[in-house]
């Protein structure tokens, strides 16, 4: 099964939205936007949110000549459900689409959310990807030192994913979850609790703001159950050590970040043999992977022969 739509763009650009089957008989959904010629980059989107996430940064991957290919993740856009995934069986699903699009290696940039998700395809995927960059990654909320500092929603969704999952599907899984879906501006407010001035510059730019919103509305084009299991999977510890990773890998945070505190980056750094942590002052959680995408991107790209 294959069914492709093309996205308007400039002259030289792709833009692509594509599904297929994957071996186990789920459908997988993918973006390719960016330079259609350009250096392949699997983009790990963020928590709750789609393959359209990647659109924030369209305009960077152009100019820099990066390829963006971003999935959705299973139960979120038009990925099919997998009710007994783990964080591993990401890489799995990955392979299969870089096969699809004949990809041998491929660069893999996370922003939030994805960051565990893109840990993952490093781990298992030492020898085709060529270079790893986080963005305001998301660490192991099972820990107190990386949960402790995150506004109350945060604390909630995560302490109790694990201990009392009925809350979070009495919370999002009924009426709150279905209104989500209409507005997803609501959304959008849940979690952005304490924003920074950083922050809500950029989100108050119209553009920026639909595009949020309507990565936020695919992602739960489905329901919440996607979320949730998510939810639910990073409240537990990691299946994997990053200590184990042999492969340059850039961290990018914001100072200004009240959605995943520093700390997270910082800790994770300690885990990762190869690591180069980029603090930046005066970003937050949207605005850093938005405003900086150009040096997010050409520093991902010269991974590559930072390894050779």
């Amino acid at each position: 099964m294959a069914a492709n739509q093309k996205i308007p763009t400039e002259e030289g650009a792709s833009g692509f939205d594509g599904e297929f089957m994957l071996r186990d008989g789920r459908r997988m959904a993918y973006a390719e936007i960016g330079a259609a010629d350009g250096a392949p980059a699997i983009y790990c989107h963020g928590f709750p949110a789609s393959r359209l996430e990647a659109r924030l940064v369209e305009a960077a991957a152009r100019q820099i000549g990066v390829r963006l290919i971003a999935p959705d993740r299973p139960g979120y856009g038009r990925s099919d459900w997998h009710a007994e995934r783990t964080i591993l069986d990401w890489p799995d699903d990955v392979v299969q689409l870089a096969d699809r699009l004949g990809l041998e290696r491929f660069h893999v940039l996370g922003v939030s959310g994805g960051g565990p998700y893109a840990l993952a395809l490093a781990h298992r995927l030492p020898e085709q990807v060529r270079g790893l960059s986080i963005v305001c990654g998301l660490g192991q909320v099972c820990l107190p030192e990386a949960l402790d500092p995150m506004h109350w929603p945060a604390r909630l969704g995560f302490g109790t994913a694990e201990s009392a999952p009925w809350v979070n599907r009495l919370v999002f899984g009924g009426v709150v979850g279905r209104l989500m879906q209409v507005r997803p501006e609501i959304a959008l407010k849940m979690l952005t609790v304490g924003v920074t001035p950083p922050d809500r510059r950029v989100l108050s730019q119209p553009d920026i703001h639909a595009i949020v919103c309507e990565s936020l509305r695919e992602g739960l084009r489905e329901g919440t159950r996607g979320a949730l299991l998510d939810m639910a999977l990073y409240a537990r510890p990691w299946p994997f050590d990053p200590v184990g990773l042999q492969l340059p890998v850039s961290l990018w945070h914001g100072d200004s970040d009240a959605t995943v505190p520093l700390c997270h980056t910082r800790m994770l750094a300690q885990s990762l043999p190869q690591a180069t942590v980029h603090i930046v002052p005066g970003e937050g959680h949207f605005s850093l992977p938005i405003e900086r995408a150009g040096e997010i991107l050409a520093g991902l790209i010269r991974l590559e022969a930072k390894r050779s």
